[in-house]
């Protein structure tokens, strides 16, 4: 017997997440199944919109003719990329047609980021503007972002208020010197300086930093001395290291482990014992700003009545006589078992989370085998140039206005099957900054067309 709901999405991250709370709220009954956990835990936490308008022709003709083989095109073929953007809304129009946002309307985009904002709550600002805020990230990159956690607040690069770079003699891919001189570099409104410190040692040499966002969480004994007083001390004698009229830093920005379950608490001590805004800087895998965000993200999901699991792929499909799919078959634990729905969401993610597969002889859906519009001719995938207008970046699933995955045609591949997400084509979301807008954008728009499709 098959494992029935009314809507089944296929997935673990934003999108998957935001179509499941879309068509539960439409009254669906829904369930998600996804083949690892989400990626959330790798990302920033951040929640971009559309940060970047980049070129999709070159800025001069081809010295070699017409733009028929990538590998003609380099550098200085290409104009840099328009942005940082202020307001990611009135630059839609500026998108090629086949970009998601353009194909679903800025509605979409707005409507997602209105669904995050409801479910994040007061763990994430940005929702009292359409304008992107400017955020320095891990490696010193300032990044447009329409959402970012509250534990970034006081790390604004549009305030200028003098910040001290704080970072770990034990984390050595964390450096706060470089991250302060290429803030520096980047043209920053304040004045920045980074400095090392001893905190971690007391921890093991491989110790994540999970483990230290716990020991600040329980406030645990370093050495004799509560793991905040402890680290507040380290920070102490160098918060005249950035002098400036004012006499000091007047805020602190730490690499993003300050407290998992007790952050707000942890924050707020820091604060008090310095004398300066705490703030936290994200930073790369495992990221504690992105396993905050799947907490939340999940309890939401339960809290819609959403029933969810995880390690389990999708392996196969059944159809029914009008084409319509009927079941996908499950591998739980070497066992298929097939689930029935009368609607399917898509949310499996692109090149980067598997999504998609690539090999010699092209790019597949490999779930429902969807088209994949891609150049026969392998040379035009790419361009020389890394930074240039890559056509593989776009490769993917296309969608109608309903949010349908389409066929070669342009046609609904199946009239009960929609996608959302990294699978969706026709956007570069690394050159934008645009990947958790789409994700938002197509999902909730999947996710309510998908709930329509199954209870009319």
């Amino acid at each position: 017997m098959a494992i029935d709901s009314d809507v089944l999405v296929v997935g673990g991250g934003v999108a998957a997440i935001t179509a499941a709370i879309a068509a539960a709220r439409e009254g669906a009954d829904v369930r998600l199944v996804s083949h690892k956990a989400s990626t959330l835990r790798q990302a920033s936490g951040l929640i971009d919109a559309l940060g970047y308008v980049p070129a999709t022709e070159p800025a001069r003709p081809l010295r070699d003719g017409p733009p028929t083989a990538g590998r003609e095109l380099d550098r200085d073929d290409w104009p840099d990329p328009d942005g940082p953007l202020a307001d990611p809304f009135e630059a839609i129009d500026r998108l090629p047609e086949t970009h998601p946002y353009r194909v679903l309307g800025a509605d979409a985009l707005r409507e997602g980021l209105d669904l995050f904002d409801e479910l994040a709550g007061d763990a994430y600002r940005g929702s009292h503007t359409d304008t992107n805020a400017l955020l320095p990230t891990f490696g010193g990159s300032v990044k447009p972002i329409a959402r970012y956690p509250a534990a970034a607040e006081a790390g604004l690069a549009s305030d200028d208020r003098p910040a001290l770079i704080v970072g770990f003699r034990s984390l050595t891919e964390y450096d706060a010197r470089a991250f302060a001189g290429r803030l520096e570099a980047a043209g920053v409104p304040f004045d920045v300086a980074g400095a090392e410190v001893e905190f971690a040692e007391a921890f093991r040499a491989d110790t994540k930093v999970t483990r230290l966002a716990k020991a600040l969480d329980h406030d645990e004994a370093i050495d004799g001395t509560p793991a905040r007083e402890a680290l507040a001390k380290a920070v102490a004698p160098h918060l005249h290291d950035v002098v400036d009229e004012a006499g000091g830093v007047e805020r602190v920005g730490f690499p993003a482990f300050l407290g998992d379950q007790a952050g707000d608490a942890v924050r707020a001590e820091l604060a008090d014992r310095l004398g300066a805004d705490v703030f936290e800087i994200p930073m790369g895998p495992p990221s504690l700003p992105g396993l905050r965000l799947e907490d939340r993200l999940y309890d939401a999901l339960d809290a819609e009545g959403v029933r969810f699991e995880t390690g389990n792929p999708v392996v196969g499909i059944e159809t029914e006589a009008d084409g319509a799919i009927e079941t996908v078959a499950v591998d739980r634990k070497g066992r298929e078992t097939p689930y029935g729905a009368d609607a399917f969401v898509l949310a499996t993610g692109g090149l980067v989370g598997k999504g998609l597969d690539s090999d010699r002889e092209g790019v597949r859906e490999p779930v429902f085998d969807l088209h994949v519009k891609q150049p026969a001719d392998r040379y035009e995938w790419f361009v020389d140039d890394a930074f240039g207008d890559q056509p593989y970046a776009r490769f993917g699933v296309r969608i109608g206005e309903d949010g349908r995955a389409l066929d070669a045609a342009g046609d609904a591949a199946y009239d009960n099957v929609f996608a959302a997400g990294g699978v969706v084509g026709g956007a570069d979301v690394a050159r934008e900054k645009s990947a958790s807008g789409v994700s938002l954008a197509t999902g909730i728009v999947a996710g309510r067309q998908a709930a329509t499709e199954a209870t009319q």
